[in-house]
């Protein structure tokens, strides 16, 4: 099942590669399109002089029709049916002149064409005149597509060899792209420039689900048939597109197994979902026999409804917002923090004159020996570990592989252990589970500390990434756009308390709002946060419903906020203030029709995540854009905008949330 994980996320890893170097390929002609252009004018102005009225074509042309204009004197009115008899009497009987004058001048038209054919080779060949005409039509239409089966090349055959391996089914009734692959893979060794638009029954193959733009690379105008490798270019594209978010599934997987497969049966999320509405807070203990299509529907409503009318209230007296009437596009007025107090200023003095410096594998003793957390580490059958020192080989293997140190440059610096010793430790006595169980020991015994409390009380949470250094030749190594430099990324979950609840390492390449529920999920530890705070990374129209289902009000920091799109409770709301914020009348409204037809999918969607029949990280994974077949992303898509129209309306009325 493994396996089969990591060979799909190679494929689709791949893809994603071949794409990106070809829309470098595109910026780098743009910047190289004048030279490429005026070597091909250059080229087609020698062509030009070679077949012109003095060029060595024409004059081969001239010459051979001079050779045979006697000849073709003698026979013209000749037609098809006249017998050999009267064609030797036309030419006084001498036929062998006639023929040796006309293949003399069927060399001589020969030698004038290959002047040309000659010419052209000397530019480098008719192929690399294909292709770069390719690149300069390439860069006037904007299209990456005609480049992108340069960039696949010498992969091609690990790109069919995955295909192969792996066994795909289609999650919807559409199978057009898995039909696509099946008419590439019948041609794999097709060598020729185009292949049949049609399977081996005479059907059309469809590729309809393929752009424009594609659609124009991949069919060739004058004869309707494929080209070939800009048809596999496509077809591995899309493939990968729709690995990616759910339409396609690997049998036998599990990261990319069919999705929709491992929710819960209704009947089963009709028993749970009563106990669920009440846990999560989406209505009281008495109105969960009234909780239905349209009751959840209105409850959306309302919300929405609520919040507008608030922010529309409370603009006047809000001197912190300016919405510009004609574009809509709101602004913030700068708020300038005080600084420090002289009070904070003293109390900071105070607090490190008391705190003593401590070193990090001391704190780690003292809390080991104090909350025993060490306890929670053993072997997989769970013995009793047969340690001589288990306590101080579990602190020192703690702080080794914390601090990415490493066992045996650790050793180098740690009397009394062995890079062996502390390698077997962490192998045999460590893992995933049982550092998160000994996390939630220590956040529990944080909690209980009266210090805790003056800073929060547990019910909000803040999620981050740091970037991590990895070793490149592994699949979660990948190069971060933000740092510049290859690695992943640890993302925490720290509590209001100042304590980290939960980490999560994940590639580069994720959106990072894919994993911020599930570290709520997994937190086992007393403290429950409610309200989760994040960056941009942290939110997307998917994760703001899921969260709102789970229970969580997520309140992040978006960058570019001002370029949000405000949805309309309906096509005829209209506010007093703020109208200009939602964009033109009777635009962007909330599709409250299909948000009431998948109440059941969503209401499963979410008890099955509460479950843990599903993991959210899974299922947002496939909540993507690029789905044009799953109505379930369209549901969260709108109970999304709802939530994040909400919270961004909620800033509104109280300019100092918003500035601070």
């Amino acid at each position: 099942m493994r396996v089969r994980d990591d060979l799909a996320t190679m494929f689709c890893k791949r893809v994603a590669t071949k794409i990106k170097k070809a829309k470098t390929e595109l910026e780098e002609i743009r910047l190289a399109e004048r030279e490429i252009t005026e070597a091909l004018i250059g080229n087609y102005r020698v062509v030009l002089k070679d077949i012109d009225a003095d060029g060595p074509a024409q004059l081969a042309l001239a010459k051979a029709d001079q050779m045979t204009a006697e000849t073709r004197a003698a026979l013209e009115g000749l037609d098809e049916e006249a017998s050999a008899d009267e064609v030797v009497r036309r030419l006084g009987g001498k036929v062998s002149p006639a023929l040796l004058a006309f293949v003399k001048a069927l060399v001589v038209q020969a030698g004038g064409l290959a002047t040309v054919t000659k010419t052209v080779e000397g530019f480098g060949g008719f192929a690399q005149q294909y292709r770069q005409i390719e690149k300069v039509s390439a860069h006037h239409g904007n299209l990456w597509e005609p480049l992108l089966y340069g960039q696949i090349g010498r992969d091609r055959a690990v790109m069919f060899d995955l295909a192969e391996k792996l066994e795909f089914t289609a999650t919807s009734e559409d199978g057009q792209v898995l039909d696509a692959l099946a008419h590439a893979q019948r041609h794999q060794s097709a060598r020729g420039e185009y292949i049949t638009a049609f399977d081996a029954e005479g059907r059309e193959i469809d590729i309809s689900f393929a752009t424009q733009n594609w659609r124009k690379v991949v069919v060739d105008s004058r004869s309707g048939q494929f080209v070939r490798k800009h048809f596999e270019a496509m077809v591995f594209t899309y493939l990968a597109e729709e690995l990616r978010c759910g339409d396609v599934a690997v049998l036998g997987s599990e990261e990319y197994a069919d999705w929709s497969q491992q929710l819960l049966e209704w009947e089963a999320v009709q028993e749970k979902l009563a106990d669920y509405l009440v846990e999560v807070g989406l209505c009281e203990a008495g109105e969960t026999d009234g909780f239905d299509a349209q009751f959840f529907r209105r409850q959306l409503e309302d919300r929405l409804r609520s919040a507008a009318a608030a922010a529309d209230a409370g603009y006047p007296d809000n001197e912190g917002l300016v919405i510009d009437p004609g574009t809509g596009i709101p602004s913030l007025k700068p708020h300038r923090s005080e600084g420090l107090t002289p009070s904070a200023r003293r109390l900071e003095q105070e607090i490190k004159a008391r705190m003593p410096e401590r070193t990090l594998i001391g704190i780690l003793s003292r809390t080991a020996y104090w909350v025993e957390w060490w306890r929670r580490f053993g072997p997989a059958s769970g013995n009793e570990p047969k340690l001589e020192n288990p306590f101080g080989r579990y602190v020192i293997t703690t702080f080794v592989k914390g601090t990415n140190m490493g066992p045996y440059e650790a050793a180098r610096h740690i009397p009394g252990v062995s890079g062996h010793e502390l390698s077997y430790t962490a192998n045999r006595h460590f893992s995933i589970v049982l550092l998160n169980e000994a996390i939630a020991d220590l956040v529990n015994a944080h909690a209980r500390l009266d210090i805790s409390q003056a800073w929060g009380d547990g019910t909000a949470v803040a999620a981050d990434g740091t970037h991590m250094d990895t070793y490149l030749d592994n699949l979660l190594a990948e190069t971060s756009v933000r740092y510049g430099k290859p690695g992943g990324i640890a993302y925490h979950h720290i509590s209001d308390t100042y304590i980290a609840l939960f980490t999560h390492f994940i590639p580069c390449g994720v959106w990072e709002a894919v994993y911020i529920i599930e570290g709520l999920l997994k937190n086992t530890s007393e403290v429950q946060p409610t309200t989760v705070h994040a960056d941009t990374q942290g939110q997307s129209q998917p994760v703001f419903a899921l969260a709102h289902l789970l229970g969580f009000d997520l309140m992040p920091r978006i960058r570019n906020w001002k370029g949000m799109t405000f949805y309309r409770p309906s096509k005829q709301s209209e506010y007093v203030h703020i109208d200009a914020l939602f964009g033109e009348p009777g635009k962007n409204s909330i599709d409250f029709d299909l948000i009431e037809s998948q109440f059941r999918h969503l209401m499963g969607v979410a008890v099955s995540v509460r479950e843990g029949a599903i993991s959210s990280s899974t299922l947002l994974k496939r909540l993507r854009s690029g789905s044009k077949k799953n109505a379930t992303y369209a549901a969260f898509r709108e109970v999304g905008r709802v939530i994040r129209t909400v919270q961004l309306l909620r800033s509104c009325p109280a300019p100092r949330c918003v500035g601070g």
